[in-house]
């Protein structure tokens, strides 16, 4: 009875006041032995009637004091988190919580007016993924982005439980307001959605809303090809409010770095040189709207064009020059070069516009494969003038030979006696003296001379004229195209 008394009295000390966490843990850890003696309690009273009632009501408040706080100890170590998010979730987008039709509030929820109405501020920044073409005869190029929206919705803000939830993730739009952004030079365009569709939504505890989604778009670029192919080209990209004008929402560019591009961004036949961001704002008859833009500046890679083009193009017109170092009586086979490198100039040049579009200005490609078609030209007509140069040398050598032969038979049958009364007789026996001046020496004359007929004298000539005029227009044409001012490019 003593010791019964004793516990008893120990019990009430303890029940007395509110237990500790530590005091919770250490009867957790003498559950056991605490509790036994309670579980044996019928035990006890079989064996022991004097126990009294207080004892036995003692003991199990013990009992049911350690259970709560072993429970309470171990829910405050584990709490689940996720069904916090889910609770979270349906607090602030719950049916009858949250419009998605209505617009969020002004600038952190500040107005001009009581109606809090300061537009909506969007911030957008975009990552480039992949340049994948660049269409010169369509002029167009595709492109695939990471595009990113940013704003804040007062009507989302939650308690984050001490930092424990750093934001929210959806995957459904329509669940939250969204900004009516559409790109205004797009042609073709797609989402992704393999293996899941690639967009999320994240709403942080103080309201801010990050919007991020993968696409890809084809776009217009609309290009100045006068110094194709030493051309560069600047395509954009421009991003406006289709519906809220600019008292409802306003577009900007986030602050630091809001256009990003891949490492490595490798391009067929051009280099992405730099990129400028802008605004664009267009005024129509129903208001004005937020734009943005950023521009891309890319260079045509060169050597593609070189090895390809003019290169190919120098060579024909090398090649036709072959024909004036021909006999000149090798007509079939001037005339065959001539043609050949003709078609096969022709055929060059046609084959570059097929893969052009058709514009009303003149390109540096069109100046160079014309020249160079007439220079090809020019040396089938060169063959032309000296056939009919050696055709004329060979008339006039006929009627030389013709005259002399006429000129001996008629001065063949003529007395070698003179008549006393032939009065033209007298005057063929007076003297007859011609002064010539004298001619002074030309070098390019004396050298000419050597060739005696005029059909060789073309091909000589041509020989030197054709490479000599065709190393000027070289030199004037890449001292034009290369040697400019970036400004006149674009």
């Amino acid at each position: 009875m003593r010791r019964a008394g004793g516990r008893a009295l120990r019990v009430r000390q303890l029940s007395s006041g509110r237990p500790s966490a530590a005091l919770c843990r250490l009867r957790c850890q003498e559950h056991d032995h605490v509790t036994r003696p309670f579980l044996q309690v019928p035990r006890i009273l079989a064996f022991d009637m004097t126990a009294t009632t207080s004892t036995t009501l003692a003991l199990f408040a013990v009992a049911i004091l350690v259970s709560l706080c072993c429970t309470t100890t171990d829910a405050n170590d584990k709490v689940n988190f996720r069904e916090k998010e889910k609770q979270v979730l349906d607090q602030i987008l719950g049916p009858g919580r949250y419009d998605a039709r209505i617009r969020p509030s002004g600038v952190n929820g500040t107005g001009k007016g009581e109606d809090n109405s300061n537009p909506t501020v969007v911030n957008v920044n975009i990552f480039l993924r992949s340049i994948s073409k660049i269409d010169d005869y369509k002029m167009e190029y595709s492109v695939q982005l990471t595009f990113r929206e940013q704003w804040t919705d007062e009507r989302l803000k939650y308690n984050d439980f001490g930092g424990k939830l750093k934001y929210l993730t959806l995957t459904d739009a329509s669940r939250v307001w969204m900004p009516d952004l559409f790109f205004s030079n797009e042609k073709e365009g797609h989402f992704h959605n393999i293996i899941m569709p690639n967009v999320y939504i994240r709403i942080f505890p103080y309201g801010s809303v990050l919007y991020s989604i993968r696409i890809s778009l084809t776009l217009s670029c609309p290009m100045n090809l006068k110094l194709y192919p030493l051309d560069r080209q600047v395509c954009s990209l421009k991003m406006a409010s289709y519906g809220w004008t600019t008292d409802d929402l306003v577009f900007l560019w986030k602050d630091g770095d809001p256009v990003q591009v891949v490492k490595n961004l490798h391009l067929p036949r051009f280099t992405l040189e730099k990129f400028l961001t802008d605004y664009c704002n267009s005024k129509t008859n129903t208001g004005e709207y937020s734009c943005l833009k950023v521009d891309l500046m890319f260079k045509r890679e060169f050597s593609y064009y070189l090895i390809q083009i003019y290169i190919p193009c120098c060579m024909l017109v090398i090649v036709s020059w072959v024909s004036f170092w021909l006999d000149q009586g090798a007509v079939p086979a001037r005339v065959s070069l001539g043609v050949t490198t003709l078609l096969t100039m022709a055929t060059q040049t046609s084959g570059i516009n097929a893969s052009l579009p058709p514009v009303s200005y003149t390109k540096a490609i069109d100046v160079w494969t014309g020249v160079c078609l007439t220079f090809v030209f020019g040396a089938l007509l060169e063959f032309a003038l000296v056939n009919y140069a050696s055709r004329s040398d060979m008339h006039r050598e006929n009627m030389k030979k013709q005259r002399r032969q006429q000129y001996e038979s008629e001065h063949a049958l003529e007395p070698l006696v003179r008549h006393p009364g032939d009065p033209m007789a007298i005057e063929k026996l007076r003297p007859c003296e011609i002064h010539v001046p004298p001619q002074r020496d030309n070098c390019c004359r004396s050298w000419l001379s050597k060739f005696p007929t005029r059909s060789k004298r073309i091909d000589v000539i041509s020989r030197i004229t054709f490479p000599l005029v065709f190393a000027m227009f070289n030199l004037v044409y890449w001292s034009t195209y290369l040697f400019r001012d970036e400004g006149e490019e674009t």
